[in-house]
């Protein structure tokens, strides 16, 4: 499976690795089906939720690493 980046769309995320919503959730991002977060990087939904982008990453390489 492909390595997530700063640049990639949160909706491209959730279609490939849906098991990763929790991830998103647990930073105050409740609104995933809402268009403008599915169309977010995930840089931009850092700014916008102040939360580390790396850290962010971290947790939904792993989680995605878990699911294979």
């Amino acid at each position: 499976m492909a390595q997530i980046t700063k640049d990639t769309i949160i909706g491209d995320i959730l279609d490939i690795a849906p098991e990763t919503a929790p991830v998103f959730l647990s930073i105050g991002m409740h609104c995933l089906g809402c268009p403008s977060s599915r169309g977010e990087t995930v840089e931009q939904a850092c700014m916008v939720h102040g939360v580390n982008v790396d850290e962010l990453l971290g947790k939904i390489n792993e989680c995605m690493t878990v699911k294979q």
